[in-house]
């Protein structure tokens, strides 16, 4: 690997579904929906945990830290989605190319380790009920929230680093809606294995570490619900859970199909509708997975509503 970056390339062409013109046209209408309705929807998750003090606890502050989360991802890839979508010829400046790809691993990061952290604050309410406010008090909720937000940086930093060290000497058509690590690096000059492998390597920690911790917890979570004496408590246990259960299952499947799969198991066009399902879809059912399946938010926007009429009443 070159220690400087010897690339001739100035800006890259984003293809999006240039084949499909006629498809193009469609989804940039829908896209555009499903972002401003993300927009909305995850502000009024951050707005609602933030205004009701009854929320205040580990579960939804995380929640919240997960909203932010997936609206910085959206912002960071939706609007140069819909320019590629809206126009005969997208192009981005090297320099932004791997601005977008640096956001796109720290909140994808972010999440990862978020959602292990949630899967822990569940696995000590129910497996540990009456130590929970000590076990999970605010400093470790502090801690590991700045833990999982420190771990997407590093996880941002440090590839995107070793990207810029590629040489890029064309050609510069990306087969993709934005600049996606696997698809940037198909046009990469020279011999790429060592990096592939290093590549490879990292997504596996970064990606099954916490996947590991979430399996684990909700193996003893499993176990601590099946001991419960009532159904009225495993069916509650289990409803407290389904909702990031809901969210682990969305997030890595779809991330797994994109970065742990060999090259030639799919095609471009099914790579670029399976990477759709991360960047649109996750961060819109997020919101409402769990504010239709939480019985308090559900309590919270309604009384946040309710206020609101009143205020505009009076």
């Amino acid at each position: 690997m070159r220690k400087q970056n010897e690339s001739s390339v100035v800006e890259f062409i984003l293809l999006g579904f240039s084949n499909f013109p006629e498809v193009q046209e469609q989804m940039f209408g829908a896209f555009l929906v499903i972002y401003l309705v993300t927009l909305m929807g995850n502000a009024v998750i951050i707005a609602v945990i933030f205004l009701d003090q009854s929320l205040h606890l580990p579960m939804y502050l995380f929640l919240q830290n997960l909203s932010v989360v997936e609206v910085s991802f959206s912002a960071a890839i939706v609007p140069e989605m819909l320019v590629v979508l809206s126009t005969e010829r997208a192009t981005i400046s090297f320099v932004a190319c791997f601005v977008q790809m640096y956001f796109i691993f720290l909140f994808g990061g972010t999440e990862c380790f978020l959602l292990g952290a949630m899967a822990f604050d569940r696995f000590t309410a129910i497996c540990h009920p009456l130590t929970y406010p000590v076990i999970m008090s605010r400093s470790v909720f502090v801690n590991l929230s700045i833990f999982s937000w420190f771990s997407g940086v590093i996880v941002a930093t440090v590839p995107t680093t070793w990207f810029l060290h590629l040489p890029f000497c064309g050609p510069n058509e990306i087969n993709h809606l934005f600049c996606e690590g696997p698809s940037v690096l198909e046009l990469a000059c020279g011999d790429i294995f060592l990096f592939e492998i290093y590549a490879f390597t990292g997504t596996i920690l970064i990606v099954m570490v916490p996947f590991l911790l979430i399996f684990l917890s909700y193996i003893q979570i499993l176990f601590a619900i099946l001991k419960l004496p009532s159904t009225t408590g495993k069916q509650k246990a289990f409803s407290t859970c389904a909702s990031h259960l809901t969210s682990v299952t969305l997030f890595y499947s779809t991330v797994s199909m994109t970065y742990l799969q060999p090259k030639s198991r799919y095609s471009s066009d099914t790579k670029k509708v399976v990477s759709l399902a991360y960047t649109l879809l996750i961060p819109l059912l997020n919101p409402l997975i769990y504010s239709l399946r939480n019985n308090e938010m559900k309590r919270a926007l309604m009384k946040l509503w309710q206020r609101k009429v009143v205020l505009h009443t009076v």
